[in-house]
This record gives structure tokens, C-alpha cells and sequence, in this order.
């Protein structure tokens, strides 16, 4: 009797692993998405009960929304997939650009769904996407973003102490290939936007491929870059820290008041970096950047702190200041003599590079052309650097590329 029910047991186990193995072939026998030899893409998706299912991605012509507080922004286009056999959903795009790009299924009215077929993913603030690269030949962006035979630096997750912020802090810092045989090293620092963390350049971002392919092909100088934290009310990136799994925010925020702002307690950061890593010091050897967000840090620190880093690059940023947030940001330039007063000493102080960009469509172009307006009048030099698209990956991807070989030399 024993016997038998054990025999049967078996044949249960034996009977469900079957099942489970027929349902993951079912799963992986299904590939997406398939990068084809033309430089379509064509996604798949097995769902044999659905209705209805779309693709939504940033390989897609944009649609424009209306946003409170923000105006007009652009988010991601929209394709229908087809049903074919046996329950399988397909849709192929036209020839795509070299790029990286990210998508997620809408299924029945239900949206953000991950590709089951594809395991690579990011997260960006609350959703996650899924992503791919497609690239035509060597050197194009596909081929910058993605990882290559040549040396790599390394990434780190590292703790530091921040007695303004009076906490326990983190960042990532990226070393060069052969940072142990170096002898000292100028220094980008490099800040994320509103709802980031200090994962998002070295996800969102690729700033770890894009550094490790300029700096091999004679590109860019190999430099360190810090990619801190710009939440200040945060210790780390959601989860990573005492605070626990609490649901992150557009802001970061964790609902506790800070006591500094990002620029007042920056040079925590600076000291903390130079001494703990090979570092050439000195203003020649200091570069600071951020978007969106981390573009309003880099534009309060290097005009608080005026005689610190020579090369200051703004991406799509966000120009904060005081004042009436009815006015303008040009009549608010010419109206806060402190800022006039901090500009003015920052490019007294003559830094290498003062360096703009921004997409043609990006929410926050008319407050970088009133900031550029205002730095004309005033003869103040920079460089500009306009892109199509809005407030998208994409262009800070580009801009992080053209700003990092310009850097140090």
C-alpha cells in the first residue's frame, strides 16, 4: 500500500514538472524582441486570451500631454500588435536609429506590462521598462551604450558622511580601467533628475559603457565620476537604506524636511572624494553636471562655490531660483541681485567651459533660452548645444557623450 501511494506521488510530481517544463518552453519559445538584419524590430508576445495589445515605446513618434505644473511634455508613442497563430501577438517598427531604447505592453487596458521574453530592464522612479540596443556599425550610440571588448572601469556603491545633511550618504563612482596603476585623476561629477537616485546615470544613463568606450578609443580623458544622491532628505536609492521599501516619489521625497539644500552641502562630497581616491586636485582637475534636476544642482553649486570647477555642463536643466514663480526666469535673473552677483563672480573666476544643452521640445527649453538670453547681455561665454526631442534619456545620453570629451584637456 505504501508502495503504491508513493508510486503515485511520484507520478504526481512527475506529472506537474511536465506541465511546468511544457509552459517555460511555451514562454521561452517566443522571442522579443528580434532585432532584424533590415534594422526593424519586431516584438512578440504570447497571449492567446487577450483582446487587445499595444506597444508603447521611445522608438515611436511622441505624444504631446499636458501635464500640471509642468505644460506640454512628450511621452512615449503607441503601435497596435496583430494577432497571428496560436495566440501570439506581433508588431514590427521601421528601420530604427542606432540607439537604446525601452518599451512596455499595454494588455486589455492594463499598462506597463513587461516583455516576458526580454530580461533586461530599468527602473525610472516608479515604473520599470524593459530595454534593447540596436546599432549599424562601430562607434555609432547603440555601439557607445553597450558593453565592449576593452577595459572597464569599475563601479562602486559607496557610503560617506555628510555633516551638513548631518546622515550617512551614498553614491556610485565610476574608476577608470587601470585607476590602480594611475597616480591621480581629474574628476566629473555628475547629477541625476528629480525622481532619480544615484543608480540612474549608471542605469538609466550607461555612464559606466559610455565612459569605458570614449576613454578606450582616445576619446575622453580618463577621469572619475561621481554620480551622487541628489535627494537630500534621502540617504540612498529606495530600499537601499534604513528607511525601508517605502514607495518612491517624483520628488524622492520620503516626506521628512532636509536641513541643506544639494549646493550648501556639496562640498561634503568634494572632500570626501578626494580624500579617499586618487585625485588630482584643483580646480583644472574638477568638472560638475547634472539634468533636469541635477541641472539646477550643477547651476546653484558652481555659482555658490565660484573658484571650484572649471567645467560646468547643464542638461536640460531646471533654473531655480527665488522669487515669483509667476515671473519669468530671465525677469527673475535680472531681478535677484544675489544671483547676478554669485554669475558674475563665477565667470570672473573664468571657468575652461560653461556648457548648455537642451532638446527642441523639452518643458524646460524657454527657461534655458531666458537663462542664455541673460548671460548674452552680459558677455558671459558658453557653449550650446540644441538636440530634437524633449526631456527624454536619449538627449542626456548624448549630451553626457559630447560633454565628457571635452573634459580635461
Amino acid at each position: 500500500m505504501k508502495q503504491a501511494i508513493l508510486t503515485m506521488l511520484l507520478a504526481a510530481c512527475a506529472s506537474i514538472g511536465s506541465t511546468a517544463q511544457e509552459k517555460l518552453f511555451s514562454a521561452s519559445s517566443v522571442q522579443s524582441p528580434v532585432v532584424n538584419a533590415d534594422g526593424t524590430v519586431t516584438f512578440n508576445l504570447y497571449a492567446p486570451k487577450a483582446v487587445k495589445v499595444e506597444v508603447t515605446g521611445d522608438f515611436l513618434p511622441p505624444v504631446k500631454q499636458e501635464v500640471p505644473g509642468f505644460g506640454t511634455v512628450e511621452q512615449p508613442g503607441v503601435a497596435q500588435l496583430q494577432e497571428g497563430k496560436d495566440g501570439v501577438w506581433s508588431y514590427t517598427t521601421a528601420k530604427l536609429a542606432p540607439e537604446l531604447y525601452s518599451y512596455t505592453f499595454n494588455i486589455d487596458g492594463l499598462t506597463g506590462v513587461k516583455d516576458p521574453a526580454n530580461v533586461y530592464v530599468n527602473r525610472d522612479i516608479v515604473s520599470f521598462s524593459n530595454i534593447f540596443i540596436v546599432s549599424d556599425q562601430k562607434g555609432d550610440k547603440g555601439d557607445l551604450y553597450r558593453v565592449n571588448e576593452v577595459p572597464h572601469g569599475n563601479l562602486s556603491k559607496v557610503w560617506y558622511d555628510s555633516p551638513t545633511l548631518k546622515m550617512q550618504r551614498r553614491m556610485t563612482v565610476y574608476t577608470p580601467a587601470g585607476y590602480d596603476r594611475g597616480k591621480s585623476y581629474p574628476v566629473l561629477y555628475l547629477m541625476h533628475g528629480a525622481g532619480g537616485d544615484e543608480n540612474a546615470w549608471s542605469e538609466l544613463g550607461r555612464a559606466a559603457q559610455i565612459m569605458d568606450n570614449l576613454i578606450a578609443t582616445g576619446k575622453a580623458k580618463p577621469m572619475i565620476v561621481v554620480m551622487p544622491n541628489g535627494n537630500t532628505d534621502c540617504q540612498a536609492a529606495p530600499g537601499e537604506w534604513s528607511r525601508g521599501m517605502y514607495q518612491p516619489s517624483f520628488r524622492g521625497s520620503v516626506e521628512q524636511k532636509p536641513v541643506a539644500t544639494m549646493d550648501e552641502s556639496f562640498m561634503d562630497i568634494v572632500r570626501y572624494v578626494e580624500s579617499h581616491y586618487k585625485v588630482a586636485k584643483g580646480k583644472k582637475n574638477r568638472a560638475i553636471s547634472g539634468l533636469s534636476m541635477g541641472g539646477a544642482h550643477t547651476f546653484a553649486t558652481s555659482k555658490r562655490f565660484p573658484d571650484t570647477f572649471n567645467y560646468i555642463g547643464l542638461f536640460s536643466a531646471a533654473i531655480h531660483m527665488s522669487g515669483d514663480p509667476k515671473k519669468s526666469t530671465y525677469e527673475r535673473l535680472t531681478t535677484d541681485k544675489e544671483v547676478q552677483q554669485q554669475l558674475a563672480r563665477l565667470f570672473a573666476a573664468k571657468p575652461a567651459l560653461y556648457w548648455i544643452a537642451i532638446g527642441k521640445t523639452d518643458f524646460l527649453y524657454q527657461q534655458n533660452a531666458d537663462l542664455r538670453r541673460y548671460l548674452d547681455e552680459k558677455g558671459y561665454p558658453y557653449e550650446y548645444v540644441e538636440t530634437d526631442g524633449g526631456h527624454i534619456w536619449r538627449n542626456w545620453r548624448i549630451y553626457l557623450t559630447q560633454f565628457a570629451q571635452k573634459l580635461f584637456k
